[in-house]
């Protein structure tokens, strides 16, 4: 029988405080910055199978709400009290999604039967590879990332599998930063446990077991009643990164969204091939995975502030994504950058609803959060640093009844930013600026949050920068009904020197003693004209810093004179402006307007069209080589000598240089 509603209210406050527990045991005894401060890990309670039933609302990563242990959990044949399990290869069990990420999951016993699973994840700063923190676009292989472990005991009834924990250590930068996030991490799950064992104690084993199940249940119910009130249909979308490789071309991401009654199918044809860079998404063909559906719980947390957040939310989605895709590589594909392409994963989401609900929508955040780590030598002790020192997260999208907030997106609002003052006691820089990016938030009726910049100065020789996931320097986050785009986002190495170079999307640099290293995020896009944005909150603006007295006139029509509106100035300013709005449901920005002139939704289906009837390991060298003949033009690729699409005419330009494709 199911339990009563009372009970099962009660439960679930239970569960989702022993979530919150375990978390808060974990960022208060951890060692690493990017734990205890970043908040990049996730606590859990799963049932028996393995279907996460309880998160914190608060603290730690929003994306593994749906996740699923499942194959994970049933590649180890045996379970005893004391047990913990671990893992952290993206191709074994489907858990762990890049290699920095150590998912751990404890069963939890009852009359020697397992009643549920205590889990999560913590992100080590660095697990080895070829770089420091274990993470770049440029790497093309898994085996470059990181030692790895399928999943296996760590504890077995209580003992550590020094073995294993000899391996790791050895093969890790800072050895004793990850065995003190490790240690953290089994103190919260033998919180969980105590927490868990106490509430068998107050419901019963029976009403417990029973309560999960209906606890995912009722999630689902929560999500099937949210999609009801969306009309039926069919929406298409797409969003680029800017690259798909090293100074490489866009990578694609497509949707096409299908909403019937209470269910919904997210199809992902169209999305590019998988890659040679760390930009590929690990979800094993799974048609629930979480990090596919992280846009999704946004969508329905948005719209209902008070749903229950657990696997229950994922059951009335269905993903089709083709396997050997970015979306779902095939081994041995390095997915070290998979949070980038998610970035855009999450936009490509709001995209498609913003279509089929427009009026409940914002616009696009910045969807980029760069990873700031530093590796350098303290000059006074000699020692070696290595430190995540800050997440550099773009602003949140124009919302139906506010601005976007300001250095959140909301794609990203999980990642705290980290102290100055602590940033500087425990890694040798100097932060020279660290704040809000004026003019970089879309202009709108709701105007798009602000970026943030940081810039810092570095001491000593071969400091090494890691700046992980930098993107959306070209294609902006997308303005909405009438909105405008967001700002770009940047990384320059010594502004405003006869040294500068613009990094943009590069995310390795080997810094000298006294470079200046400068990051900004990009800003949220607008809702709504900025036209129609009072001219009052408009010099809100402009007093405040966030928008400048050029940006006020050139973007929103407004006129400041000696630090008051003038009207008539502003009325003349705005009747102009309005003359040239266009009615466009986006406003993408003008490098994404250029590059789908060409690359029209025709000529990009007949690329995928092309990709997809290939073997795996051909599709991104054709891709490329394609892209290079559109580029250079020629007959029948400019869509002027030829009637067919000129994605075709370059296919077959390649195709003689690479008679070898035929077979």
């Amino acid at each position: 029988m199911p339990v009563d509603k009372i009970t099962l209210q009660i439960l679930a406050n239970h569960t989702r405080a022993a979530a919150e527990n375990m978390a808060y045991t974990l960022y208060r005894t951890a060692h690493s910055t990017f734990v205890k401060e970043t908040h990049d890990f996730t606590m859990m309670l799963t049932d028996r199978a393995g279907l996460t039933v309880a998160v914190p609302t608060d603290l730690g990563a929003t994306w593994y709400t749906g996740i699923n242990y499942a194959r994970a959990i049933a590649m180890i044949p045996e379970y005893r009290p004391g047990d913990i399990a671990f893992t952290n290869d993206p191709y074994s069990g489907y858990v762990a999604t890049h290699v920095p990420d150590l998912h751990l999951w404890k069963p939890i016993f009852h009359e020697g039967e397992i009643v549920c699973f205590a889990g999560g994840h913590i992100h080590n700063t660095d697990m080895g590879g070829a770089v420091p923190a274990s993470l770049s676009r440029s790497l093309t292989e898994i085996h470059q990332e990181g030692v790895r472990f399928p999943p296996m005991k760590l504890y077995r009834e209580g003992a550590i599998n020094e073995d294993a924990l000899r391996i790791m250590l050895l093969n890790v930068r800072k050895p004793d930063q990850n065995l003190g996030d490790l240690k953290a991490f089994v103190g919260a799950l033998n919180t969980g446990e105590r927490k868990v064992r106490a509430m068998l104690a107050k419901f019963g084993a029976a009403t417990f077991r029973q309560g999960l199940a209906d606890l995912l249940d009722y999630a689902e119910g929560q999500a099937r009643d949210i999609l009801r009130t969306i009309p039926d249909g069919e929406y298409f979308f797409s969003d680029y990164a800017d690259e798909d490789s090293v100074d490489g071309n866009p990578c694609r991401l497509a949707l096409t969204l299908r909403i019937k009654g209470d269910s919904a199918v997210l199809d992902f044809t169209g999305t590019d091939p998988q890659l040679t860079s760390a930009l590929n998404v690990p979800t094993g063909s799974d048609p629930r995975h979480t990090l596919l559906l992280v846009g999704v719980y946004y969508v329905l947390c948005t719209l209902n502030p008070q749903i229950t957040l657990n696997a229950g939310l994922t059951r009335p989605f269905t993903c089709i994504v083709p396997e050997g895709t970015v979306l779902n590589p095939v081994f041995p594909a390095a997915v070290g950058m998979r949070s980038l392409t998610c970035g855009r994963l999450r936009s490509l989401i709001f995209g498609a609803f913003a279509q089929a609900i427009p009026e409940r929508m914002p616009a696009a955040p910045a969807g980029s959060s760069s990873i700031m780590n530093v590796m350098t030598t303290d000059n006074r002790t000699h020692r070696t640093i290595l430190a995540a020192i800050d997440p550099i997260v773009g602003g949140g999208g124009g919302m139906p009844h506010r601005d976007g907030t300001n250095g959140s997106g909301a794609d990203a609002a999980y990642l705290r930013n980290t102290p100055v003052e602590i940033n500087e006691a425990e890694v040798p820089v100097r932060i020279l600026r660290y704040g809000l990016m004026p003019d970089s938030g879309g202009a709108g009726r709701r105007r798009g949050g602000l970026a943030t910049v940081l810039q810092f100065k570095v001491f000593a020789p071969n400091t090494r920068v890691t700046a992980r996931n930098r993107d959306r320097s070209r294609f902006r986050p997308w303005g909405i009904l009438g909105g405008k785009a967001g700002a770009p986002s940047n990384f320059i190495l010594n502004p405003g020197t006869a040294r500068e170079r613009i990094l943009g999307n590069t995310d390795i640099l080997v810094a000298e003693p006294g470079d200046v290293i400068h990051i900004h995020s990009p800003g949220g896009a607008g809702r709504g004209s900025p036209l129609d944005r009072p001219a009052e909150e408009v010099l809100l603006d402009v007093e405040r810093g966030y928008v400048s007295m050029e940006a006020a006139v050139r973007d929103y029509g407004v006129v400041i004179r000696a630090g008051t509106v003038d009207a008539v100035e502003t009325e003349a300013r705005r009747a102009a402006l309005r003359r040239l709005e266009n009615g466009h449901h986006f406003d993408f920005g003008p490098e994404r307007d250029e590059f789908e002139a060409v690359w029209t939704r025709e000529n990009y289906d007949a690329l995928t069209g092309i990709l997809a009837a290939l073997p795996v390991h051909w599709r991104f060298f054709v891709k490329t080589k394609i892209f290079e003949a559109m580029a250079r033009g020629g007959p029948g690729t400019n869509g002027r000598e030829s009637n067919r699409l000129p994605v075709l005419a370059a296919f077959d330009a390649v195709k003689r240089i690479y008679p070898q494709i035929a077979v």
